[in-house]
Parts: C-alpha cells; structure tokens; sequence
C-alpha cells in the first residue's frame, strides 16, 4: 500500500480536509490525476474516495466532471435547523458532562480567539476548534458523529459569516455566554446560547449572500 506524502491519512480524508479549509471552493472541478499529484497517492484511492464524497452529496456532477458541490438557500436553511438544534443539545449536555479541564479548554480557546478578529480565515478555523470542544465536552459519540457531518457539509459554503464586518467580535461574546453557561452546569442557558449564535450566524451569511446579489 503506498504511503501518502501526508503521512497515514486516506484519499478521502486528505480532499475532505482540503474542501474544509477552502484549498477546493465549491464550484471547482476535481480531476483524478490532479489529487494523485498532490497527494502522492495512486487514482485507485482518488478515485474511491471522489465516489464517497459524491454519494455524501459534497461532490456533484457536471457533465463529466466532478465539482465541489455548493448549496442553495433551501439546503442552506435545512442545514442550519439540524445544526442549531444539534449544536444546542450538545451545549446541553456539555453543561451536563463537561470536566473542569474541558471547561477551562473553552475558556482558553476564547481569550487566545481574540487576537484573531483581524484574520477571518483564522478566526474560521478557530471556530470550528472551538465547536468541536464543545462536542466533545458532550461525551456522546452519537452526536459527535452527527454533528461531523453536519459541519462537512458546512465546508460547502463559499464564505465565512464571520466575514461580515464586526461579526468575529460579537461571535467571541457569544462564544463567552455558552462557556459562562456550560461552566455554571445551566444545561438550558447552554443549550439557548448555542441555539441563538447559530441563529444569528445564518442571519448574517443570509446577509452576505444578500449582498453578493446586488
């Protein structure tokens, strides 16, 4: 079996990753041999993979070609109900399951997101530490599974809501209020916290999106 330059990781693994972090943005063509290049893999695997992430609905069709997939706003406000209830549950339960060490993980991850409100990207991917956390903190492998799935098929928007201008700040403090929840063990505080952030997160992309018509 030949070895990745990445190291152990999968074909699968290794485009999905790149979708997440935005290396492929919806709308671009994946082309076998490419990704063999770039990953150091043989187009058996490739190919494997890019029949998985079609069958995910991350991948679709364009003629021939396979291309990053990207959601219309029907999609887009389906996946924000699953995600807002299911982030919100696992606030619930983080509030109800978290150690003191994985609170204190959270709270860390705030302070040090700070200096990051100039650099969107970097605020992203912070994010998205900070939620994973959080669903961690959950201690229920169930939800975690779900909720994985969910933000793979977040990787399928084109922008960042934390984009918008003064959203990382507002983001941050109410990133403040779920901690300050989940560490008093307020399970419903959590859970609403979670709930209105991701509520207010899909105003703003709605708003983004708006824009991006004009």
């Amino acid at each position: 079996m030949q070895q990745t330059r990445a190291g152990q990781k999968d074909a699968y693994t290794l485009i999905l990753e790149a979708i997440d972090v935005g290396v492929f943005k919806p709308g671009d063509r994946l082309v076998e041999s490419d990704l063999a290049d770039r990953f150091g893999v043989s187009r058996t695997p490739i190919r494997e993979a890019l029949q998985r992430l079609e069958t995910q609905s991350l991948l679709t069709r364009d003629g021939r070609s396979l291309i990053v997939a990207s959601l219309d706003h029907n999609q887009m406000a389906e996946l924000y109900a699953v995600r807002s209830e299911l982030e919100g549950l696992a606030a619930r339960l983080a509030a109800r399951h978290a150690t003191a060490e994985e609170i204190e993980v959270l709270k860390d991850q705030v302070e040090e997101d700070r200096a990051l409100l100039d650099d969107p990207s970097a605020l992203s991917r912070a994010n998205r530490r900070f939620h994973k956390q959080i669903h961690l903190a959950s201690h229920n492998r169930y939800l975690v599974q779900q909720l994985d799935l969910v933000h793979r098929s977040m990787a399928l928007m084109a922008t960042t809501s934390l984009a918008a201008e003064g959203r990382g700040e507002v983001a941050l403090e109410e990133h403040t209020a779920i901690v300050d929840a989940i560490a008093r063990r307020d399970e419903d505080a959590a859970f609403k916290a979670l709930r209105d952030h991701i509520s207010v997160a899909f105003v703003t992309r709605l708003k983004l999106d708006a824009a991006a018509q004009d």
